[in-house]
């Protein structure tokens, strides 16, 4: 008989309220500094996110899809065989609006020209953050096909 397969729960959670929960094989995402996998026994940790994507390798029994999800930064803590991510916004793939998504990515664009030619660099900065968002969403939704 073969062993049972080592799973552990994940869960996403947003001022809105809990965005994502389920049982996981393998979890990889970007830390601030550098791409991270996390597996079943992992050593406890707490690591700030950037701005990316979530993929989330479900059971056997699911067969292993992987979930997509868009985080825009955040923390993510594992211990006792749960992961929490805790973020202030997160879309999985299938709830992104694309559509939305690739307006804020123009709007964000026209900001960061107006931004540099004013040298505004608050403005710049704000900016940049917007765009990655906005790309990362877009990103994020193709993932999934």
């Amino acid at each position: 008989m073969a062993d049972p397969e080592k799973l552990f729960k994940v869960n996403v959670i947003t001022p809105d309220g809990m965005t994502y929960s389920h049982r996981a094989s393998i979890i990889e995402m970007r830390a601030i500094d550098g791409a991270r996998s996390i597996m079943y026994n992992h050593l406890p940790i707490l690591t700030p996110l950037a701005i990316g994507e979530v993929r989330v390798k479900r059971s056997q029994e699911m067969n292993q899809i992987i979930d997509h999800i868009a985080v825009n930064g955040g923390y993510l803590e594992f211990s006792n065989n749960t992961v929490t991510i805790i973020a202030d916004s997160a879309e999985r793939a299938r709830n992104i609006d694309v559509s939305r998504a690739k307006a804020a990515k123009e709007r964000a664009t026209k900001r960061l020209k107006v931004a540099k030619e004013k040298h505004d660099r608050r403005s710049l900065e704000r900016a940049q953050i917007a765009l990655r968002r906005a790309v990362n969403r877009i990103s994020v939704y193709k993932s999934k096909k």
